[in-house]
C-alpha cells in the first residue's frame, strides 16, 4: 500500500511506497504556511486507509474466492472492486452529517474515500483538493496495472504483497527469469509478484527434483529431505509442494492454495479445522510416549503450526523455500553426478579448484533442469 505523511517543516503532503529494492516517495502537494497540520495529518491517514482498502482488492481478488454467488465472499470482493468507479465522486462530494446522523458505506474503499473528502472540506484548500483527486486516480490506476501483471511505476509495490491469485503475465515473466537462472535471480524478488514467482519456482523445483531423482535413485518427493543431510535446509515446505505436484496438483493450485490458507490464518480464520484436529490427535499419541513434565512433550505441543508458511509474508516465505529447495537439489545431485571437472593442476590452489568445480557443477545442473522444465512446460501453463 501507499503510505501518506506530512512534512511539517516544508508543509508538504508526501506519498511513499515500497519496492523490491527500497522505498520511493513523491510530493503530492504543498500547503500554505499556517495550515492546520493536525487536519493535514488526518487527511494523510485517510489516504493511507484508502490505499490499504484498494490494495486489498488486489491481494484478495474475487477470482480466488470459492463462489461469486450473492452475499458470498467472492461476491463481496467483486462489489468492493467495482467501488473503484465511485471513488472520485466520493472524494468530491462526501457523505456529511445531516440531522445528527451520517451515512456510512459498507465498502471500505468507498467509506475511506468519503473520509478523504471530508478531510479535504475541513482543510478547504482548492489546490490541495485537486491534487488529491489526481492522486487517488493514480493510486487506483496502480492497483489496476498490478492486476494486469504490469508492475511498473507505483504498481511495483505489488512485489511486497502476498496475493491469493497470480497473474498469468507475471507467472510467464517469472518463468523467463528462471530460464536464465534456475537458482533464482535477484529480479525474481524485485520485479515479480511473489505468488506468481512462487508458481513458476514450484514448476522449476519439480524439474530439479526429477533431475536429481534420476541421478540418485530417490523419489522426487524425497530429494529435499536427503539434501537436508548435506546442508541444513527448510525442507518441509518444498517437500509438501513436491508431494502436491507429484499427486497431479498444478503449480498454480499448489502455490495459491498454500498462500491463501496462510493469508486466512493471518486474518484470524482457521481454514481447515479438520486438519488441525488430525494434527492434534497425532501429537497426542506422540505425547503419550513422554512423561507429563518432559520438555519433549512441551516441544510437541508448542510446535503445532496452523500453516507451514509465515502468515505475515506467506508468498515471500514460500518463494524463498522453493528456491532454497532448488539449491538443495543441486547439492544432492553433486553427490551422485560424475565429476568431470576436477584435475590435479598443481598451479591452482585447492580453493580455486573447488570454486571452478562448483561453478561447472551448477552450470551443468542448470542446463539439465532447463531441459526437463522445457519438456514439461505444459505443467506450468
Amino acid at each position: 500500500m501507499t503510505r501518506y505523511c506530512v512534512d511539517p517543516v516544508r508543509h508538504e503532503l508526501i506519498a511513499t511506497w515500497g519496492t523490491g529494492e527500497g522505498d520511493l516517495a513523491t510530493r503530492i502537494a504543498t500547503v500554505p504556511t499556517g495550515t492546520d497540520l493536525a487536519a493535514l495529518s488526518r487527511l494523510a491517514g485517510a489516504l493511507t486507509q484508502l490505499s490499504t482498502a484498494a490494495w486489498r482488492t488486489y491481494t484478495h481478488p474475487a477470482s480466488a474466492a470459492d463462489s461469486l454467488e450473492v452475499n458470498s465472499e467472492g461476491w463481496r470482493r467483486e462489489e468492493e472492486r467495482k467501488a473503484f468507479d465511485e471513488v472520485t465522486a466520493a472524494v468530491t462530494t462526501p457523505n456529511l452529517p445531516q440531522g445528527g446522523s451520517m451515512i456510512v458505506e459498507y465498502s471500505p474503499v468507498l467509506e475511506n474515500a468519503h473520509r478523504v473528502g471530508r478531510a479535504l472540506i475541513a482543510l478547504d484548500i482548492p489546490d490541495l483538493t485537486e491534487a488529491i483527486r489526481a492522486e487517488t486516480t493514480v493510486e487506483l490506476a496502480a492497483v489496476e496495472s498490478a492486476e494486469l501483471g504490469d508492475l511498473t511505476g507505483r504498481a511495483q509495490q505489488a512485489v511486497l504483497l502476498s496475493r491469493e491469485g497470480a497473474s498469468p503475465a507475471q507467472v510467464s515473466a517469472a518463468d523467463r527469469l528462471l530460464q536464465e537462472d534456475p537458482f533464482g535471480p535477484a529480479a525474481l524478488y524485485s520485479d515479480i509478484d511473489p505468488t506468481a514467482a512462487a508458481v513458476a519456482a514450484a514448476h522449476w523445483l519439480y524439474a530439479a527434483a526429477e533431475a536429481v531423482s534420476e541421478a540418485s535413485g530417490y523419489a522426487p518427493t524425497e530429494v529435499i529431505r536427503e539434501a537436508d543431510n548435506i546442508e541444513a535446509l527448510p525442507h518441509a515446505t518444498p517437500t509438501l509442494v513436491l508431494e502436491l505436484l507429484d499427486n497431479g496438483v498444478s503449480p498454480y493450485d499448489a502455490v495459491t492454495g498454500l498462500v491463501r490458507h496462510a493469508m486466512r490464518v493471518a486474518d484470524g480464520v482457521l481454514p481447515d479445522p479438520a486438519a488441525v484436529r488430525e494434527q492434534l490427535d497425532e501429537d497426542e499419541e506422540m505425547i503419550i510416549e513422554y512423561d507429563d513434565d518432559s520438555e519433549e512433550a512441551d516441544d510437541v505441543l508448542t510446535g503445532i503450526r496452523l500453516t507451514p508458511l509465515d502468515p505475515r509474508r506467506p508468498a515471500h516465505d514460500l518463494l524463498e523455500d522453493l528456491l532454497t529447495g532448488i539449491n538443495g537439489c543441486w547439492l544432492l545431485h553433486q553427490e551422485y553426478a560424475e565429476d568431470e571437472d576436477r584435475d590435479d593442476d598443481e598451479e591452482e590452489s585447492d580453493d580455486e579448484t573447488a570454486e571452478r568445480h562448483q561453478h561447472h557443477s551448477r552450470a551443468q545442473f542448470a542446463a539439465l533442469v532447463r531441459a526437463i522444465a522445457a519438456d514439461n512446460r505444459d505443467r506450468l501453463v
